[in-house]
């Protein structure tokens, strides 16, 4: 008897202990609840959609049981929870004592809440009882975009240095009855493949090695169905992803009271971090929104938030350009190029951008195998260097952009004769390259200062560069930095953190500087570095019909604003037209040769690039509705609608239909029903449409999103694009 009224006696304390910390971080559709328990410690006790009556959090039941003593423990899910304590389950954070000790306590000591632009941002501050470390926990709640941002900082004053082998940016818990996880495989070429699973009992982790980029064997993001599979518009759902251009890791792990513990971090695979004492360690912000009308819904929150507070310049318009890769590779000259800079002009696009094999010239840029570090104008081929180029430019009406890699090195190159202690490479080992190249050493601040000098060397003397496409073609290999000598543990880390601070001192400096983020194709996905880059590119392989997989995928975490897509001689058995439809969906560009297009095809590119810049406002800064998604059918379509929904962009595609496969109408998504509007077809091949039926006919949104238009066919490699004015 008296050990049951201890254990009342101690519940009801506990009741009242929680009703008085209690945090709430809190957008308009999702609520993070976190409770202190009477044993001091931080746990999560609800995530989901907000209740009517915020008090009634207090009221939310604990995971309790009586120990033999007749006390009352807490064994709920806790918000960072550590390693080493009763927590049996993947931990968030664990760390080596200077003592040698491998256990971490965290108790709550304080938070607070305060604004920032667009959200509420929540400081929670744990500490161990025993140890003098400090944990502090971040959230950013962006409540009309309904994201949430979470990140860790974690600092301790012990008299040596500690070692942290476990550093999550947060830990996250829902509850239902399954979970259903598509992560995104990728491969050179092949980025952003899906692969759904439901999760079992146990963990599953998506984790990459790379080093130097965030993606080519797995993507850093994620979506989740909650209690059954996520669809596009309908079921409660999560999308999440990690600012890290680097090994990121994610965990999935159900308990044993079939709870889901989501786990983003920093991969810690050879990464055994020391830490000194008074030193910060800040992990990568994690990113995530929750949904409970699918997928879309989810997506569309995420690109807002994005294009307000997280992509650099992204409520600023974008350069459509024309590239000269794809026709020259590196067999150029100034004169050649002065025509390309011409062509561009003619063709309606705003820049041309000059990509690789301009520099160089003890070790000229004649393929991939030299030239990587000495980044001066060949003489041979641009005797005026990058002057020249901007003046031609100049001459011909557009802008000048240019591409670089200044975080690699060719072996046959000045710079690595130069400087050999300045590259990642094993001392003791046969060197293995990966396309002929090695990485340079980002954690080594003369190193940093170096890729910065890039940049700033050619802005300096040529402030008239409106773009840089900065490439990441390697994968860090031969892994040993001479500059970090006996913490190569921090290796992953440190490099990591050099490269997002040279984006920031490019930045700071030249603040209205577009730049693309390349990587071997889209190698290079993450949040982090899109604060300092305008767009990234999505994938190399430009052909139309894999393009259109690609950036389905793609487009659920990144805004189309993001997504650099451009025309080129990919599958020449595409049409021009529906290549360039598929490139219209998101920041246009072209890497063709204009020239081998026939009249036809040249004018229906140059009234291509007119109507794209007449609607790129509702493309790039409007609504997405995927309506009908290429892996499930044969078609592809989805529509933009602008904030006001005066205007509308329908883009539909007919990839290898069957033969005589019936044909379902495209509904649209997003139009205001009781309004009505002129749908026009455009993108028109010979001034035809294909779809004459509704082609200048008026429908009401209702009918739109509710009977649709049949737009689809047979035929394989169609495009259809339509204009949907507001009457």
């Amino acid at each position: 008897m008296k050990r049951i009224i201890t254990t009342v006696i101690a519940l009801m304390l506990m009741t009242t202990a929680m009703a008085q910390k209690t945090i709430c971080v809190s957008t308009e559709k999702t609520d993070l609840v976190m409770q202190v328990a009477p044993n001091g410690r931080l746990y999560q006790t609800y995530l989901g959609t907000p209740l009517a009556d915020k008090s009634e959090y207090d009221r939310l039941p604990w995971n309790v049981y009586a120990a033999s003593d007749g006390s009352v423990c807490t064994r709920g899910h806790e918000v960072y929870a550590t390693s080493g304590n009763e927590e049996f389950f993947e931990p968030a954070f664990a760390m080596t004592h200077a003592d040698g000790n491998m256990t971490t306590y965290l108790y709550y000591k304080s938070h607070e809440q305060k604004s920032i632009e667009g959200g509420t941002e929540t400081i929670i501050r744990l500490a161990d009882n025993k140890y003098p470390v400090d944990v502090v926990l971040h959230y950013v709640a962006y409540e009309k975009e309904n994201v949430i941002k979470a990140w860790s900082t974690i600092t301790h004053r012990e008299k040596r240095a500690v070692k942290l082998w476990r550093y999550a940016s947060t830990m996250l818990y829902l509850k239902a009855n399954d979970f259903y996880l598509t992560s995104f495989h990728s491969d050179w070429a092949r980025e952003g493949q899906p692969f759904s699973e439901k999760l079992n009992p146990g963990k599953k982790v998506i984790d990459s090695k790379l080093g130097s980029r965030a993606a080519e064997m797995t993507e850093p993001f994620f979506q989740l169905g909650i209690g059954e599979e996520a669809m596009e518009d309908m079921g409660q759902v999560m999308l999440g992803t990690v600012g890290w251009t680097g090994n990121f890791q994610f965990t999935f792990e159900i308990d044993n009271v079939g709870a889901l513990r989501i786990i983003p971090a920093i991969n810690p695979y050879a990464s055994e971090y020391s830490l000194k004492a008074g030193e910060v360690f800040t992990t990568p912000e994690f990113v995530f929104t929750l949904s409970n009308n699918g997928i879309g819904e989810a997506s569309r929150d995420i690109h807002d938030w994005a294009r307000r507070y997280q992509l650099n310049m992204g409520m600023e318009d974008r350069l459509t350009l024309l590239n000269n890769w794809e026709n020259t590779g590196f067999d150029f000259d100034q004169k050649s190029l002065a025509e390309l800079m011409k062509d561009a002009k003619d063709l309606g696009v705003d820049m041309f951008l000059l990509d690789d094999g301009w520099f160089a010239n003890k070790y000229p840029r004649k393929d991939d195998h030299a030239g990587l570090g000495d980044w001066e104008a060949t003489a041979s081929k641009l005797p005026d260097g990058i002057p020249g180029m901007v003046r031609d430019a100049k001459a011909a009406g557009v802008k000048f952009g240019i591409w670089v890699e200044p975080e690699m090195v060719n072996p046959k190159s000045e710079l690595f004769e130069k400087h050999p202690e300045w590259v990642i490479m094993q001392p003791n080992r046969d060197t293995y390259y990966y396309r002929n190249q090695l990485v340079l050493d980002l954690s080594n601040p003369e190193v940093q200062d170096y890729v910065f000098g890039v940049i700033d060397r050619i802005m300096t003397e040529n402030p008239d560069v409106a773009y840089f496409k900065w490439d990441c073609n390697s994968p860090i290999t031969n892994i040993y930095s001479p500059y970090l000598k006996d913490e190569q543990g921090h290796l992953y880390i440190d490099h990591v953190r050099g490269v997002y601070n040279v984006f920031s001192r490019v930045k700071a400096k030249y603040p209205n500087l577009p730049m693309m983020l390349c990587s071997g194709g889209g190698a290079r996905m993450d949040y982090e570095a899109l604060k300092y880059f305008s767009e990234f590119w999505c994938s190399d392989n430009t052909d139309p019909y894999e393009r259109l997989y690609i950036q389905w995928s793609i487009s659920k975490f990144f805004p189309a604003k993001a997504m650099g897509s451009h025309v080129t001689n990919w599958n020449k058995k595409a049409s021009v037209k529906f290549r360039t439809d598929v490139c219209s969906s998101c920041k246009l560009g072209f890497d063709i040769d204009l020239k081998s297009l026939s009249k036809d095809e040249y004018s229906f590119l140059q009234q291509a690039v007119a109507n794209y810049h007449r609607l790129k406002n509702v493309i790039l800064d409007g609504d997405q509705y995927r309506l009908i998604s290429p892996y499930e059918k044969n078609h592809c379509a989805l529509n933009y609608v602008s904030k006001d929904k005066k205007q509308a962009v329908l883009f539909a595609y007919d990839l290898h239909p069957r033969y005589r496969e019936p044909q379902v109408a495209v509904k649209l998504k997003g139009l205001d029903a009781k309004k009505t509007y002129l749908v026009k077809e455009i993108n028109l091949e010979n001034g035809k449409s294909s779809a004459a039926y509704c082609n200048g006919k008026t429908y009401s949104g209702s009918y739109l999103m509710n009977i649709g238009l049949d737009v689809l066919t047979a035929e394989e490699g169609t495009s259809h694009v339509f204009e949907l004015i507001q009457q």
